[in-house]
């Protein structure tokens, strides 16, 4: 379904801090490819952040976000974990985890007070990444002699900055051959190009093979 909106991620891991009545607030969000993966990442943090009283997490996971968990790690129930997790959900992103961690000031926050502190530390830290868009994109190679290979790596990254497309693997075997991954309604406009380029003695060929790619932003 090339036209199926898929849920962002982020580029990076990003780390923010926030501090409220004097408690301050950890955010650490990384990028991940499984639950798995991101359980890794709640550990390695906690292990960092030993001597801190909360170490809260929320992730979402999987291609369309239908993967999610969260931990309020001893806060009073639904004050930490849900909330982070709904930021994570209205901003539409999977695979991603984030881990707020907390080191107590001495003035207690109250639920509500709480749920803003952990929502906002990861809104924050959000603000701050560089996000990457999901799309499903359709793979197209094309072989060209090495003395081009140059010229058309070129032409090629233009065009895919241009058209939301992605630049994959380029393998040197007997030619050069270059690996495309385009939105299906930009296919024949990358022939074109191609064809016009080379004076028609290159083809870019559909593989038939489509794959939901990252496309940054």
């Amino acid at each position: 379904m090339p036209d199926r909106s898929y849920p962002a991620t982020i580029a990076a891991a990003v780390d923010h801090e926030l501090v409220i009545r004097k408690s301050r607030f950890l955010a650490h969000l990384a990028p991940v490819a499984s639950p798995e993966q991101a359980d890794e990442v709640i550990a390695a943090v906690k292990k960092q952040h030993w001597d801190a009283r909360h170490n809260c997490s929320a992730q979402v996971t999987g291609v369309l976000g239908d993967r999610a968990r969260s931990s309020d790690d001893g806060e009073p129930s639904g004050t930490a974990g849900t909330p982070m997790l709904e930021v994570l959900r209205r901003r539409e992103l999977t695979d991603v985890v984030a881990v707020v961690t907390r080191y107590f000031g001495g003035i207690k926050l109250g639920a509500g007070g709480l749920v803003r502190a952990y929502s906002s530390a990861v809104a924050e830290a959000l603000d701050a990444a560089s996000l990457v868009d999901r799309r499903m994109l359709a793979q197209i190679t094309l072989a060209v002699p090495h003395s081009d290979a140059g010229r058309f790596d070129n032409l090629l990254r233009d065009w895919a900055a241009r058209h939301d497309a992605v630049l994959g693997e380029t393998r040197y075997v007997q030619q050069a051959v270059f690996e495309v991954w385009s939105p299906q309604d930009a296919v024949e406009a990358l022939g074109a190009e191609v064809a016009s380029a080379s004076g028609g003695a290159v083809a870019a060929s559909a593989t038939g093979t489509t794959h939901v790619v990252d496309v940054p932003r």
